[in-house]
């Protein structure tokens, strides 16, 4: 498949917003409509409940698989590229004008295809975050840790791949769902480190 072709389907896969489907066909909500306005797995799980946020999980990491498997081994820089493209169209789908979650899922299952150190790393900054109740700045520790740890490993495209989730990931947690309404140094470096907003409403919190 042409690098052009790949890109495209990884973008447009990654874009399928599959919380809000499960929370629409489940309860009939959209998620955007809901707290934060996040669609997130966070949201998902507040409105369903487990069953529908594991199945939402499992397509979400898997969409992030499907550019850099098309992309193939031989082409580990299209595979990187692809593997972000698909965490672009989830944090701003345009099925959803722009709204979306914040990548991690989405982009543990890239790395999972181009560097699969990366996707436990994300996992494990999840896992500590949750039992120690600081799950944003945790996960933003393993966020910001992926390329220079990747790039460790010495494998080919495997920095890239880091670095290409990562500038996304990143960028939705600071941009959020609105402009800031008070300070916005004040309000940036509040969610870029805690993901919430300067009022203490959640950002989106460390949304899959």
């Amino acid at each position: 498949m042409s690098p052009v072709l790949v890109l495209v389907a990884a973008y447009a896969v990654g874009a399928i917003p599959f919380s809000n489907v499960a929370a629409r066909l489940t309860r009939g909500v959209d998620l955007r409509e809901v707290g934060s306005g996040t669609v997130s797995g966070t949201s998902l799980f507040r409105v369903a409940g487990f069953v529908p946020l594991a199945l939402a999980g499992v397509c979400d990491v898997a969409k992030g698989a499907v550019g850099p498997l098309l992309a193939g081994s031989g082409r580990p820089g299209l595979a990187a590229l692809a593997g972000g493209l698909a965490v672009v169209g989830h944090n701003w789908s345009p099925f959803l004008r722009g709204a979306g979650g914040r990548g991690i899922s989405t982009a543990m299952g890239a790395l999972a295809v181009t560097a699969w150190p990366g996707s436990l790393l994300l996992l494990a900054g999840l896992g500590v975050g949750r039992l120690i109740r600081q799950t944003a700045l945790v996960s933003l520790i393993a966020e910001l840790s992926l390329t220079p740890l990747l790039a460790l490993l010495g494998w080919s495209g495997a920095a890239l791949a880091g670095l290409a989730v990562t500038i996304p990931m990143v960028a939705k947690r600071v941009v959020g769902n609105a402009a800031p309404r008070a300070d916005r140094r004040r309000t940036y470096l509040t969610r870029l480190l805690f993901d919430r907003d300067e009022r203490g409403e959640p950002n989106g919190i460390v949304a899959p």
